[in-house]
C-alpha cells in the first residue's frame, strides 16, 4: 500500500517503489552472486595493489587508485539496491533516500568523468612533454587535481537535484527503474519541471563534451607524437598504455549521452534502464579489468602480491 500524506488537501509521497527487471526475476540469485563478486574483486584489487607496490607509485596509477575508488563509490550506490532487487523484486525507498541516492550517484558520475579526463591529460604530458612531466605532475598537483575533479562534480550536480527534489510529488511513485536518477524522477514529479530538466541538461552537456573535448585534444597528440617515435617497439608500447584507456572513454561516454544528453527526461525510459545497467553496472566493473589487462607492470605487481601470500602461508 502506498503510503502518503494529506497536505492542504493534496497528497504527498513519503516513498518510492522502484520497479526493477521484470524479465531478470527468474535469475535473481544467480545475478546477485555474480554481481556480488565481481564488484567486491574488481576494484579492491586494483586499489590494494596500487597502494601497496612501490614500483606503481606514480601519477598514472594515484590518479587510476583515484578514479577506481570513486567509481566504486559510483557503484555502491547502485549495487546494494540492485542486489536487493534481484533477490526480492520491488524495492521501496523513502523520498529523502531517494533525491540522496540520485545526488551521489550523479555527484560520483560527473567525478569520474572529470577524472577520465585529467587522466587523458597525464597520458598527454607524459608522452608529449616526457622532460616537463615529473615537474608538472607534483605529488601536489596530483591531490589538487583530484580535489577539483570532485569540487566541479559536486557543483554541477547539486543545483539541479536540489531543485528538483522541491518538486511536489502527488503520485503515482512506481520508478520504472532500479535506482533514483534524475529522468525517471523528474518524469514522476506533479510540478513543471522543464526549466529544471533544461538546467540539467546543459549541466550533462558540459560536463560530457568538456572531458571529451580534453581527452580528444589529449589523444590527438598522443597518436601524433606515437607516430613520429622512431622505434616500433617505442610505438607498441605507447599505444598499448593509451589503448585501455580510449576503450574505458568510449563504453562511459557512449553510455551516458544516449541516457542523459537530450532535454527530455521522460522519453525512452524503458530503453533508458538497459543502458543505465550498462553505464552503472557492467562497465564500471569492467574497467578494472580493462586498465590492467594490457599493463605489464600490474601484472608483476600481482603476481608478487600472490607470491607473497603464498610464502606466508
Amino acid at each position: 500500500m502506498e503510503r502518503l500524506m494529506e497536505t492542504r488537501n493534496e497528497t504527498m509521497v513519503l516513498e518510492f517503489v522502484l520497479e526493477g527487471f521484470h524479465v531478470a526475476q527468474h535469475l535473481g540469485k544467480l545475478l546477485f552472486l555474480v554481481h556480488l563478486l565481481v564488484y567486491l574483486a574488481s576494484y579492491m584489487l586494483i586499489i590494494t595493489i596500487t597502494c601497496q607496490d612501490q614500483r606503481l607509485q606514480t601519477p598514472m596509477y594515484f590518479f587510476l587508485s583515484s578514479f577506481s575508488f570513486v567509481e566504486c563509490c559510483f557503484i555502491t550506490t547502485v549495487i546494494p539496491q540492485l542486489l536487493a532487487i534481484f533477490l526480492s523484486g520491488r524495492q521501496r525507498i523513502s523520498f529523502v533516500a531517494c533525491f540522496t541516492q540520485a545526488f551521489v550517484f550523479l555527484f560520483l558520475g560527473a567525478t569520474v568523468f572529470f577524472l577520465l579526463a585529467v587522466l587523458s591529460l597525464d597520458r598527454y604530458l607524459a608522452i608529449c612533454k616526457p622532460l616537463h612531466y615529473p615537474t608538472i605532475m607534483s605529488p601536489r598537483m596530483c591531490f589538487f587535481l583530484v580535489a577539483v575533479c570532485l569540487v566541479l562534480g559536486f557543483l554541477f550536480m547539486a543545483v539541479p537535484v536540489a531543485m528538483l527534489s522541491q518538486s511536489f510529488y502527488c503520485g503515482p511513485n512506481v520508478i520504472p527503474h532500479f535506482f533514483c536518477d534524475f529522468g525517471p524522477l523528474a518524469n514522476l514529479s506533479c510540478s513543471e519541471t522543464r526549466s529544471i530538466e533544461m538546467l540539467f541538461f546543459n549541466l550533462a552537456l558540459i560536463v560530457l563534451f568538456a572531458t571529451l573535448f580534453i581527452a580528444i585534444f589529449a589523444y590527438s597528440n598522443i597518436v601524433v607524437t606515437i607516430v613520429r617515435l622512431p622505434s616500433a617497439r617505442e610505438r607498441q608500447k605507447a599505444f598499448s598504455t593509451c589503448s585501455s584507456h580510449l576503450i574505458v572513454l568510449s563504453l562511459m561516454f557512449g553510455s551516458c549521452v544516449f541516457i542523459y544528453v537530450k532535454p527530455k527526461q521522460s522519453s525512452r525510459l524503458d530503453t533508458n534502464r538497459e543502458a543505465a545497467l550498462v553505464n552503472t553496472v557492467v562497465t564500471p566493473l569492467l574497467n578494472p579489468v580493462i586498465y590492467t589487462l594490457r599493463n605489464k607492470q600490474v601484472h608483476q605487481a600481482l603476481r608478487d602480491a600472490l607470491s607473497r601470500v603464498i610464502l606466508h602461508r
